[in-house]
């Protein structure tokens, strides 16, 4: 049984790859299911490294596209280095991944077969942002995208996190649009929404309101402005932080320029 599993798990891949249009919707669907996440540590069973990662998505590499540079005091002799490319930041080859996964697999190399599998799920989980991105407006109320800021990053699998963040800039004005499946940032939007407090005339500093046809939160704060969280689909969430808005209808009419109901349909929401 086991093995029937992963090979139908790999079919489902490798049919999601086998046309033009790499990613159609029944295909991301089966990618996004929790239930598959289920499948994969049933068949390969949980390594120590996955129980301590469990949870805390800072243990997870992430993977984006834009690169990240850091700094470091050098070596004990005091030689700084000042030679070499840096780290690729090139999604995982999905393909080459699956047919690793495959082999690994017939070879009772299970270790090896589980984080191919994973592997393939981060690349295509970052071309999923991609995506996303592309379809995202060139500017946004008078504000242009900031090319170099935008970022992908992904776990890979078990929905600790697929964010995708974009930024529009002009002079001191700021939106910053972030899109997420991540329980995180979801479970706290959730919260405001169940709370019957934050309906309260006493809280000024949040706000229920209806984007579109969903339910959302609006924010406000004195030193980092607007932000608006809308929960979609099943995990998904929408965020718009505004910096330098003169009101919340200015907000509101910015982040109206996102169409959600694109971005449901390619991360495969319902």
């Amino acid at each position: 049984m086991k093995k029937y599993g992963i090979l139908i798990f790999l079919t489902l891949l490798f049919a999601g790859f086998s046309t033009d249009q790499v990613f159609s919707q029944s295909f991301l669907k089966k990618v996004k299911n929790k239930t598959e996440d289920k499948a994969i540590e049933k068949i390969f069973g949980k390594d120590k490294t996955d129980q301590q990662n469990q949870g805390n998505p800072s243990n997870y590499p992430n993977q984006g596209t834009s690169g990240s540079s850091g700094s470091s005091s050098g070596s004990s002799s005091g030689a700084n280095n000042n030679r070499g490319g840096g780290l690729s930041n090139t999604a995982p080859d999905v393909k080459a991944n699956i047919k690793d996964a495959g082999t690994a697999f017939d070879g009772k190399q299970y270790s090896n077969a589980r984080f191919s599998v994973r592997q393939a799920i981060l690349g295509i989980e970052l071309e999923i942002g991609k995506q996303i991105l592309k379809g995202l407006p060139e500017s946004i109320s008078g504000l242009d995208k900031v090319t170099e800021e935008d970022n992908v990053t992904s776990s890979g699998i078990g929905f600790v996190g697929l964010i995708i963040e974009r930024t529009y800039r002009k002079g001191d004005q700021e939106l910053g649009i972030t899109i997420g499946n991540d329980a995180g940032m979801l479970s706290m939007a959730n919260m405001y929404l169940a709370s019957g407090s934050y309906a309260s005339t006493q809280d000024q500093n949040h706000k229920q309101v209806k984007f579109k046809e969903y339910r959302a939160v609006l924010e406000y704060d004195e030193s980092s402005g607007y932000k608006l969280s809308v929960p979609f689909g099943q995990s998904s969430i929408l965020i718009a932080e505004g910096i330098n808005f003169a009101s919340e209808e200015e907000i509101m009419s910015a982040a109206e320029n996102i169409d959600i109901e694109k971005i449901k349909k390619e991360l495969g929401e319902q």
